[in-house]
């Protein structure tokens, strides 16, 4: 009489135990952003993003050096990502950058293109920060992300001066992301 039920919370319990949570496609993380993982070979983006378009821009020939960008499109024609490779005109070379567009694509802890850099500092430990001529990056090692504010974000004193070291605390917090990268060796 109990083994009826045995076999039964056995199979329950294995069903449960089964069921494979589906991947989140505008999810990013250390190693993925949906289903493209720092893994993936080029050759295998069909596959990725069976249900967008995909262009690539061929700047030239292997013995060239410049690099080959592969843009996403979501059927639509909306522009989600930019992705860079690590060999260029290399089916089998995995993807070194991407370049975050679509405002959908967000991190585990929410921080998306919309975000702002008190989303950054709430969610993660900066890592860096650089001053450059029209921007300033923010990187964030915990995600290997990258996030370029323009300086016109900034106060007026921290805005011409490439010398300056900025500080986070230097940075206002309503300041908005302008471009955000995630970086994979």
């Amino acid at each position: 009489m109990h083994k009826p039920l045995i076999v039964i919370s056995f199979l329950f319990l294995t069903l449960i135990a089964c069921t494979k949570k589906e991947q989140n496609p505008f999810e990013i993380s250390k190693h993925h952003i949906g289903l493209l993982t720092d893994s993936t070979q080029v050759k295998d983006l069909e596959t990725v993003f069976s249900k967008d378009s995909i262009t690539t821009y061929i700047a030239g020939d292997e013995f060239s050096g410049s690099e080959n960008t592969i843009d996403i499109y979501e059927t639509g024609g909306k522009k989600l990502l930019e992705l860079t490779p690590s060999q260029s005109l290399d089916s089998t070379a995995t993807i070194k950058a991407i370049h975050v567009i679509d405002e959908r694509y967000k991190t585990t802890e929410n921080v998306s293109t919309l975000s702002t850099f008190k989303d950054i500092t709430t969610n993660y430990k900066v890592s860096r920060i650089d001053n450059l001529i029209n921007a300033i990056v923010v990187t964030v090692n915990a995600i290997n992300a990258s996030f370029t504010i323009d300086k016109k974000e900034l106060p007026a004193n921290l805005r011409f001066d490439m010398d300056l070291n900025i500080e986070a605390s230097q940075i206002p917090d309503d300041a908005k992301i302008k471009y955000f990268f995630i970086h994979w060796n």
